[in-house]
């Protein structure tokens, strides 16, 4: 991975751990044709950084990912999950492409442990740049076994047949036989050569195309089902008790009310207490009945001063924020920053901090657990089914295969549902209960009980000729992470450093991970010194750009924005950013007006350019980067988590200011599609650009320059 390890993802663990004492798919599929492939290299490289159940040897070739049934039906298998990031019908489309069959043909089997093969977990970006290519090559390898299949029933040469529209024809005699047909009933495995030929972007027909979303119409009528949606049979539903505050410990626990309500199930492990009852109702009241003491440690860090606190705490230990991921070296220097700082005729030296935030999912966490014959089957929201397995296995001391984790397509994640924390809790409930029983978190719960975004200080010292030129560079990042630390700008002399501290507060991975603070820190400070320089922000980029692929999206930004046609003014001021991360490249203007009477900041029109290679869904990638413009302006303009004394202080919606509809400005995208480019992922980088760019932008309108995220969360400060 490029920015944090898993450790690193949900660096504070679990909320409970316990005392407690392959796969079959022609059993499942019967019938058809089961491919298996070499893995290529790239994929293989791939596999072999991920780490998977202790002792577990992942083999370096990769079998049972795609199925062609006797009905012509395409069964395909992922250990990714979707979560409203559309990759379903994305990947649909590529296998389509190669295998040269309809969209509509392609079924996805996606994050079950029992049924896909091993993976490492959705995030990062990598489903696009890494199992696409792999699916593509399961594909184009079943087409070539299809047609030779249909070569020895003609007698043909397989050089003269072709395969289009889920069909191998021979265009000598007119012959056709469909997948189906050849597919016939029988139960083959094959394995076939690694890394067959592949159908260039520029000449894809369903790849590169804006096809519809697969099972849309299930989604807008609500048909499609979530985890929270599952139900069992004699299902229980389950609660569990909160402690009063963070760190807490149990002192004591008065059950006696709880355990009197008929149809109550009571668990009481450690200071994990919950219970099971027949509906939400009962269990609502169980829960009510419990007369609980806890032990909340004084003195807990607040918003007031928690970025001098992890400035002052660092973390030292070898797991957690305090393990750097692979190439990251603690102090990454290039030149001489001192010698860089003392040619430098502009010098600037700021601090940059930003605020705990939430994922805000509109499904929160849920599990439904169910223990069979010393199986235990859970289905659940993650990011990670089979890091989830693994927290199973561990917690009830399992083995792997005593575990299967299905992934209903979940009701969004953005980075915070790695953790089983659902899953472990409805299935301690079960095996308690001797039945199924559904955990769904209520909204406070979410808030409170999940991992956060880092908090995180930044600090950076520059330098720069007085004719723009760049000479000098340190960064020091506190908490929150060192991706996209790298300054995508030429810069001599650099110093970068990240700090790992010990957090208050329960963090992991969000959206772009560390990417959107260090960004909106460096590309607030770039403004700063372009600004000081006299010269225009644009024209002081791109004197320090030479990536051309950078290059590339920024003048597009600016070229469609209209960069330079109008000057701000005190009410109206436009504002840029730019940068890359996880192979894309992003280029954000931004323009605000502030109302001279409240002073509040209203985001008018936001331009969005963006470059990841090979465009697979038009549409999709769309929907993608406007709606994660739409959420970078919460974490840009007011959102953060309020705490003090071990609580937080604002776990509902009606309290954590979200965008609305009202917050949204006009959005342009414009997308650069580079078919001679391998495809990267777009889930998460264009989150990054629009907080610097409209932060910017203020500057530019009223001449006051906010270094902290959320940079308005109650309206411009007024001088």
């Amino acid at each position: 991975m490029s920015d944090h390890t898993i450790e690193e993802l949900s660096s504070q663990g679990g909320l409970h751990w316990f005392g407690l004492g392959r796969r079959e798919f022609l059993k499942v599929f019967s019938g058809g044709v089961l491919i298996c492939a070499y893995a290529p290299a790239a994929v293989a490289q791939e596999s072999g950084r991920m780490r998977g159940w202790p002792g577990e040897n992942l083999p370096q070739d990769l079998a049972s990912w795609l199925h062609i049934g006797a009905g012509g039906q395409v069964t395909v298998f992922t250990g990714k999950a979707e979560m409203g990031q559309n990759i379903r019908t994305s990947l649909a489309q590529q296998v389509a492409e190669e295998l040269r069959t309809p969209v509509d043909t392609i079924a996805l089997v996606m994050g079950d442990t029992d049924l896909t093969p091993y993976d490492m977990g959705t995030f990062g970006s990598r489903t696009t740049p890494t199992m696409a290519p792999h699916l593509r090559n399961m594909a184009a390898s079943a087409r070539d076994l299809l047609i030779g299949m249909a070569a020895q029933r003609w007698k043909a040469d397989p050089t003269t047949l072709v395969a289009a529209d889920g069909e191998v024809a021979n265009p000598a005699t007119g012959q056709t036989l469909s997948y189906g047909e050849l597919a016939g009933g029988q139960k083959l495995v094959r394995t076939v050569a690694a890394d067959p030929p592949l159908v260039p972007a520029a000449q894809w027909k369903i790849a590169g195309t804006a096809v519809s979303k697969v099972g849309g119409r299930e989604f807008v009528t609500g048909k499609h089902q979530y985890p929270s949606d599952i139900v069992r049979p004699e299902m229980l539903q389950g609660k569990v008790l909160r402690p009063s505050g963070f760190n807490a410990t149990l002192v004591s626990l008065d059950a006696g009310a709880a355990e009197k309500i008929s149809g109550v199930t009571l668990v009481h492990d450690g200071d994990f207490v919950g219970v099971a009852a027949p509906d939400s109702a009962t269990a609502e009241r169980a829960l009510a009945a419990l007369k609980a003491e806890w032990r909340v440690p004084p003195q807990q860090p607040s918003n007031k001063d928690i970025f001098d606190y992890l400035k002052k705490n660092p973390e030292t230990g070898s797991g957690g924020q305090g393990a750097l991921p692979p190439g990251f070296q603690r102090n990454r220097s290039t030149g001489s920053v001192a010698e860089g700082m003392a040619a430098a005729e502009i010098k600037l030296e700021q601090r940059y901090t930003l605020e705990y935030i939430a994922h805000a999912p509109l499904e929160p966490r849920s599990a439904v657990a169910e223990w069979s014959e010393g199986k235990l089957t859970v289905w659940t929201g993650t990011q990670r089914p089979f890091g989830v397995r693994q927290e199973l296995a561990e917690a009830f001391r399992l083995s792997a295969d005593k575990v299967r984790v299905i992934q209903p397509d979940s009701g969004s994640g953005y980075g915070g549902k790695h953790m089983g924390d659902a899953a472990v809790e409805a299935a301690r409930l079960a095996k308690a209960a001797g039945k199924p029983v559904k955990v769904v978190w209520t909204r406070e719960e979410e808030f409170t009980w999940a991992y956060y975004r880092p908090a995180g200080v930044i600090e950076i010292r520059s330098g720069a000729r007085r004719d723009g030129t760049l000479v000098a560079w340190e960064c020091h990042n506190y908490n929150s992470g060192p991706s996209a630390m790298d300054p995508p700008y030429q810069v001599p002399n650099q110093l970068l450093e990240f700090h790992a501290a010990h957090s208050p507060l329960r963090q992991g991975s969000y959206r772009a991970l560390a990417a959107t603070g260090n960004t909106f820190a460096r590309e607030t400070h770039i403004d700063e010194l372009a600004h000081l320089t006299g010269i225009d922000p644009l024209a002081f980029r791109l004197q320090n750009i030479s990536a051309p692929r950078l290059r590339a999206v920024l003048e597009a930004a600016a070229d469609k924005f209209g960069w330079g046609r109008e000057k701000s003014s005190p009410q109206r001021g436009f504002g840029l950013a730019c940068g890359t991360e996880k192979g894309g490249y992003f280029a954000a203007c931004a323009e605000v007006e502030i109302d001279p009477s409240t002073r509040a900041v209203q985001v008018r029109r936001l331009v969005q350019a963006w470059e990841s290679g090979a465009v697979v869904n038009p549409d999709g990638l769309r929907n993608q980067i406007g709606g994660v413009t739409v959420q970078a302006l919460g974490g840009a303009l007011f959102e953060q988590i309020s705490f003090a004394e071990g609580r937080i202080l604002n776990p509902h919606f009606s309290q954590y200011r979200l965008p609305r509809f009202s917050d949204t400005p006009q959005i342009e995208l414009v997308i650069l599609d580079r078919k001679d480019l391998p495809s990267a992922g777009a889930g998460e980088a264009a989150i990054c650009g629009p907080a610097p760019a409209v932060g910017n932008a203020i500057f530019a309108a009223s001449g006051i320059r906010l270094r902290s995220l959320p940079l308005v969360p109650e309206g411009l400060p007024r001088g």
